[in-house]
């Protein structure tokens, strides 16, 4: 019998949702928040004038409603290679390589997501993975960081056998499916005691507070889940209202009559209780921050060219930015001004070949599909302007390194001593796929084959020899 990808990356979703929300109470609060956010959106786009506020689960489609990103750091190739091992079994792949420390980070990541419309459509959960870049790290640092991560395991021995089980026999009884849920959970689940001495853990701190993060736990402990909401700019103002403490600004492209991208905010990450080891073996009290809870408003997936022109232009905001010494509202105006530059109608992003398509017959192309009325080589265009065809934008699915620095700067509060060392670094994707064990998926791809295999569906459909562009 086999296993259901899609239902078992559903299944483990909810059951990290519903524990996270026990371990960050504040996380069940937001998420209520961006209930009441997505009902009033809905309430105010109705005719009706009903003052009832409106169940978003009515009406917004199951994929937006199950969507849920998380975030997990890890420190060595065995733990990145265990988790891509992990991830595979539910439907996860390597998708898209960011390198951190563009943004100040001794790390860089890939995406664990699925790779095709279907499996998007049936459940988009996602997890951003980062790992610790050990070459990054002063000496010092680097050796005790090695030292501790040698010394845990976050991997139960039940999950390692069931890895081993579902790829030597490719599948997994309904029991082993529960097992592997309730085992899988475990490299996420949060533990107040740390593995190193209170000394230790501030010497990593000092160099770069994730680092601390990375190193001092027992577990990968999910730093953030997101639940997906359709205004997130009401979010973050209920957010303020509720008296959560949320961060300072929206990260991301400025709000678009067509969106893009993503764009995310959260509130900050909350001081929990840590206990530490003193050198009689015993614990003593402290503190760590780390855990938080993001929302986003994820919009179009653009084309290399739509890509090109975003980062062109959110350079030049960069740039004016520090040179007129602006922050906050005076940077989201600077952001929305420079913005204009990039169309912002759904016909101009299409035509322009910014942003990706999917594409679907009208009644009308039924109609003369059955009526078999068409023949030989079309164009889109042709297709397009006689009604036979209609397109919408496909979903982004990946992350921007540069908003998920702000939300992880805004968690910080200290500098990080090697921040030079650190941003003069190369990218290392070779290095990041040996750890991995794989190759990681280039995202462009993979949205460029969805917007073929939709224009592939119309073709045979009509009957056509080929449509061109």
């Amino acid at each position: 019998m086999d296993w259901d990808q899609n239902d078992m990356r559903s299944r483990f979703c909810h059951a990290l949702s519903d524990m996270y929300k026990s371990e960050v109470p504040l996380y069940r609060d937001l998420i209520d928040v961006v209930w009441e956010a997505d009902g009033k959106a809905i309430q105010d786009n109705q005719t009706n004038g009903s003052p009832k506020l409106i169940n978003p689960d009515d009406v917004l489609p199951l994929r937006h409603r199950v969507e849920r990103h998380g975030a997990i750091r890890l420190g060595t190739a065995h733990e990145l290679a265990t988790i891509r091992r992990m991830f595979a079994v539910m439907g996860m792949y390597p998708v898209g390589y960011y390198d951190l420390s563009l943004a100040g980070f001794p790390m860089h990541a890939t995406a664990f997501r699925p790779k095709t419309q279907e499996a998007l459509d049936k459940n988009p959960f996602r997890v951003f993975t980062t790992v610790l870049r050990m070459e990054l790290l002063t000496e010092k640092t680097r050796a005790l960081a090695q030292k501790a991560l040698e010394q845990r395991i976050i991997f139960t021995p039940r999950l390692m056998g069931l890895l081993d089980i579902a790829e030597s026999q490719g599948y997994l009884t309904p029991e082993q499916c529960t097992d592997f849920i309730t085992n899988g959970l475990e490299t996420f689940r949060w533990h107040s005691k740390a593995t190193v001495t209170h000394d230790e853990y501030h010497q990593l701190k000092a160099e770069h507070p994730l680092i601390a993060d990375i190193v001092s736990f027992p577990s990968s402990h999910i730093n953030h889940l997101t639940p997906r909401t359709i205004d997130i700019d009401f979010v973050q103002q209920l957010m303020l209202d509720h008296g959560m403490p949320a961060k300072e600004r929206i990260e991301g492209p400025p709000k678009r009559t067509c969106p893009i991208l993503l764009r995310q905010t959260s509130f900050k990450a909350l001081e929990e209780t840590v206990y530490f080891r003193d050198l009689s073996g015993s614990y003593v009290k402290g503190s760590h921050t780390a855990r938080f809870g993001e929302v986003e408003q994820r919009g179009y997936a653009l084309t290399r060219e739509g890509r090109q022109l975003y980062d062109q232009i959110l350079d030049r905001v960069n740039v004016d930015s520090v040179k007129m010494g602006l922050n906050g509202s005076d940077y989201d105006k600077l952001l929305e001004d420079h913005f204009k530059e990039f169309p912002d109608s759904l016909s101009k992003l299409h035509d322009l070949k910014l942003a990706y398509f999917s594409y679907r017959l009208t009644s009308l192309g039924e109609q003369l599909a059955h009526e078999v009325m068409l023949k030989g080589e079309v164009s889109i265009q042709d297709l397009l302007a006689k009604g036979i065809l209609s397109y919408e934008p496909l979903t982004y699915e990946d992350f921007l390194p540069l908003s998920a620095g702000g939300i992880f700067n805004s968690n910080l509060g200290s500098i990080s001593l090697s921040k030079d060392l650190i941003r003069s670094a190369d990218p290392d994707l070779d290095g990041f796929q040996r750890f991995l064990g794989t190759y990681v998926a280039d995202e462009f791809h993979l949205y460029a084959e969805m917007q073929q295999v939709s224009l592939e569906l119309c073709r045979q459909t009509l009957g056509l020899r080929s449509i061109f562009v």
